[in-house]
């Protein structure tokens, strides 16, 4: 990026700058006037001026308060000159003070380096609202030194307190629920990428159970030849055997480092409706983007903490997508949960094409599939094996029945294994 001002500036920050400028010029035009005449105005401009500045940091609050004030008072001479025909240094006089505000709000944040406390909605407020009254104090004080206007008195005063105030812990509080918002929409990412990939460790596992018993039969082998006398063959034995070792010490790596990303943090708390709310929200997405009309219906009659959320995660979201992809264009997939003699059960229930009677027995074997693309190549075929394997490490059953129109999954675990 090119570096301006002697390496604390960006072009990138330019951009970010001259918005937030024109945005706080144009918003300190909705203004609310308390005082007799048109000299002293409360705005947005304040309140858009701080909560971009929250949202998006400038590399220099000093400049940014700079910019901002010279962009206000040019946008109101402009104004003055061009919509009612004013004299310009009787604009001048009238509006330069409104400069002193933004540069003295944004001295402010810097003094006490604002992204420091950005975490502390209260003592962020009570900064804020100091700044801002100091910030319209500095622009009347200015103002009645250049115009000889009417002192202000105490009420008026007492007015721009509670304005600061209100002003500011309105803006901290719609920044902490943009934040909220923001955090939320990431962990849903985070978790279903979790969910995903924690199918896939339990086929790593897996895999490396298997690598074990062909490395030891390969070792098995190569002493077997030895004993024989058949040197070549039992060199070759061995070299296999070291490569299937050397294999299983790379899948271990991998399989340290996604069991790292997939063990749920136990300071998180989930619910099981906040689970299933994730499912229904992920698979609705994934309909819209397959062009498809699907209502979701939900029936929950329990509801517990569980530490299980990326497992079921995994379960629930793989059987949905598979009913997604089932419904031609439109209809319905529904979810009731509930518990019996001390096992969960998810019935997830879709109106899609269905599976055929002849298949039934064999869908949770990896690599069926009735999925084919544009040439005619089957899918790998391992989804509903990953949910098999799911359910049997929760110590759980899943089983599937044939509807008049669509399929029905039946899934119970011990309550026990799921409820934190």
């Amino acid at each position: 990026m090119e570096k301006r001002m002697n390496g604390n500036f960006y072009k990138t920050d330019g951009v970010t700058l001259i918005l937030t400028a024109l945005l706080t010029a144009i918003a300190s035009e909705i203004k609310v006037v308390p005082f007799n005449g048109d000299a002293f105005r409360f705005g947005l401009g304040s309140i858009t001026f701080f909560l971009l500045i929250l949202v998006r940091p400038p590399a220099s609050l000093i400049l940014t308060g700079f910019v901002t004030g010279v962009t206000v008072v040019s946008i109101r001479l402009i104004e003055d000159l061009l919509l009612f025909g004013g004299q310009l240094f009787e604009s001048f006089s009238n509006h330069s003070p409104a400069f002193l505000f933004y540069f003295v709000f944004a001295l402010g944040l810097k003094c006490i380096q604002v992204e420091k406390v950005k975490t502390y909605p209260l003592l962020l407020g009570a900064w804020a609202a100091l700044f801002e009254f100091i910030g319209n104090g500095s622009e009347y004080l200015f103002r009645s030194l250049i115009s000889h206007s009417e002192n202000v008195g105490f009420r008026d005063w007492a007015l721009v307190s509670g304005v600061a105030i209100l002003r500011s812990y309105f803006v901290v509080g719609l920044y902490s629920t943009i934040t909220v918002s923001e955090q939320k929409r990431q962990m849903q990412e985070l978790l279903g990428i979790g969910s995903e990939l924690y199918a896939e460790t339990l086929y790593l596992q897996k895999s490396m159970n298997h690598i074990e018993q062909i490395t030891a039969s390969s070792h098995e082998l190569y002493r077997k030849l030895k004993k024989e006398n058949l040197r070549e063959l039992s060199t070759q034995a061995l070299l296999i055997a070291q490569e299937i070792h050397e294999v299983k010490k790379d899948s271990q790596r991998i399989y340290s480092g996604l069991s790292k990303l997939t063990n749920p943090k136990r300071n998180d708390i989930f619910y099981l409706s906040d689970v299933l709310e994730l499912v229904i929200s992920a698979n609705k997405k994934y309909s819209e983007l397959l062009q498809k009309n699907i209502h979701f219906q939900l029936s929950l009659s329990q509801q517990f903490e569980t530490d299980q959320q990326i497992p079921l995660l995994a379960l629930l979201n793989n059987i949905t997508a598979n009913a997604v992809e089932a419904i031609p264009k439109k209809g319905s997939i529904s979810f009731n949960v509930f518990e019996k003699s001390d096992m969960l059960y998810f019935e997830v229930e879709d109106t899609g094409e269905g599976i055929p009677e002849d298949d039934r027995a064999l869908i949770f074997e990896p690599g069926y599939t009735t999925k084919f693309n544009h040439a005619g190549v089957a899918a790998t075929g391992i989804g509903l094996s990953h949910v098999q394997e799911i359910v049997s490490q929760l110590e759980g059953q899943v089983a599937i029945e044939a509807l008049p129109t669509g399929t029905l999954f039946i899934i119970q675990i011990p309550t026990n294994n799921i409820r934190k």
